[in-house]
């Protein structure tokens, strides 16, 4: 459990760095807004597209897998959501607060992480989890907040969606390379190179851009930071790996894979769409930020546990 910990350990480093680097404002927000947008729109969109063009759809898709993260998704968005009732929060708070519980920071990174502490096996697995990320829950999360603002579900609203998809850069570079991959172009040298220097900045970009992100954050709300960090960092790793190894019968190592990227801390695209929406922005970024410390832990315990299971 050392040794994974210690490997685990640069990586969080990195965050650490860049928290360091926005609390000093040695980084001021502005330059983090601009080193965020270069990772998101450039280096990690050639990570992904490198990655999804060098894999098959037979070696992306496995319906149990499917099944499984979204089935242990789903049943602890279920809680998040009663248990947003239960305290009389509205439907977007409730939605927001949902997406905390069960959104990680996979794009960030789980991608670069995992695919280098698990090998390249991994890499399949953990772009169908961010998939269903980007795709089903990111789109629930429009709809819930839209629909309970209008009253109704819209065509605009379905509009605005559908235009959000296909703008994600992580979106059009996964299916950009799947689409390379499917007509088996085989990519050029130097185009390889290339994708392979950009991508190789998405790494410490992305880590460095977290910390110095979380630098902002003023905690506000601790316990229920501390609730949706409990639903993020222990009940959907919990619920997915239940799922996987007894529910869908999900081969081991895959299972471990899906089970590490629902450990990871809740993504900083929550933050954005809570800023976008006004919904509960300081919350998000609370519940960002203690999920984050918590799971240089978690993670290396989880990352441990499916290595030596």
């Amino acid at each position: 459990m050392l040794a994974i910990f210690l490997k685990t350990l640069p990586f969080f480093a990195l965050i650490g760095l860049g928290f360091w680097a926005g609390r000093t404002r040695f980084f001021s927000a502005e330059a983090t807004a601009y080193l965020t947008k270069f990772v998101f729109y450039f280096a990690l969109s050639a990570m992904l597209f490198r990655f999804s063009a060098n894999l098959s759809l037979a070696e992306l898709w496995d319906t149990r897998l499917f099944a499984a993260y979204l089935w242990g998704t789903a049943f602890v968005y279920g809680i998040a959501t009663i248990a947003g009732f239960l305290r009389g929060l509205d439907i977007p708070t409730t939605a927001i607060e949902a997406q905390c519980a069960v959104i990680g920071n996979t794009g960030f990174l789980g991608v670069p992480m995992l695919t280098l502490l698990l090998g390249p096996e991994a890499i399949g697995p953990v772009l169908l989890a961010l998939a269903i990320d980007l795709i089903v829950f990111s789109s629930l999360i429009v709809i819930l907040i839209t629909g309970s603002r209008d009253g109704q579900v819209s065509l605009r609203m379905l509009r605005n969606i559908a235009l959000g998809l296909v703008k994600n850069p992580m979106i059009v570079a996964i299916s950009l390379g799947f689409l390379w991959s499917g007509l088996q172009i085989p990519i050029p040298d130097p185009m390889n190179d290339f994708l392979a220097i950009l991508g190789g900045a998405a790494t410490p970009g992305a880590l460095f851009a977290i910390g110095a992100s979380l630098a902002l954050t003023a905690p506000d709300k601790l316990p229920v930071a501390g609730w949706l960090t409990f639903c993020k960092l222990v009940l959907h790793p919990l619920f997915v790996g239940f799922a996987a190894l007894f529910l869908f019968g999900v081969d081991p190592f895959k299972a471990g894979v899906i089970i590490a990227v629902a450990a990871l801390p809740v993504a900083g695209n929550v933050y954005m769409l809570a800023q976008h929406y006004g919904v509960a922005p300081v919350r998000v970024s609370t519940a960002i930020l203690v999920s984050t410390a918590i799971s240089i832990l978690t993670v290396s315990l989880v990352i441990g546990w499916i290595t030596t299971a």
